[in-house]
């Protein structure tokens, strides 16, 4: 019988990913690999005053969610992590060592447009066109025409 082992987790990022290569390459099969740490803020009633609590934790993102999340996870991006806990074991100068880590199966970014965002995320920005006849999307994108403006539409819905 297998254990639970799920972990849902909100916080923001400590730094951007890609600053060094330990934080984002790829493994010797060629899946990619991302490395970041959130930190997550927890209100805590110490006495009668109520505070924060930050705890940092590290978070593994594996394959084409790493790759399309790259430009994204920007230091203080808040981000959504839904995964399980990892624990690594190893020996170093004959100490036993042991770091417990989340690998994420789902990451979603969180927050508003600019939340963290760089400057220039290459995400596509459609403005209505300026244009005379004041239909289609710059960027070369045309609106199809379905009728009138939209002004001999019925009051009474059908549904």
């Amino acid at each position: 019988m297998t254990d639970l082992n799920h972990v849902v987790l909100i916080g923001r990022l400590t730094k951007d990913l890609g600053t060094d290569e330990r934080s984002f390459g790829y493994i010797a099969n060629g899946q990619a690999r991302a490395n970041v740490s959130i930190a997550v803020n927890r209100s805590k009633k110490t006495g009668d005053q109520w505070g924060d609590e930050v705890n940092y934790f590290d978070v593994t993102i594996w394959g084409k969610t790493a790759e399309n999340l790259k430009p994204y996870l920007t230091k203080g991006k808040q981000i959504a992590v839904d995964g399980y806990l990892k624990q690594d074991r190893w020996e170093k100068d004959g100490q036993k060592m042991s770091k417990v880590t989340i690998v994420a199966n789902n990451v979603q970014l969180l927050g508003g447009r600019n939340d963290g965002a760089p400057a220039s995320s290459g995400a596509p920005k459609f403005q209505p066109n300026t244009a005379s006849s004041g239909e289609g999307f710059s960027g070369g994108y045309q609106s199809e025409s379905f009728g009138e403006t939209g002004s001999d539409f019925p009051e009474d819905i059908p549904f």
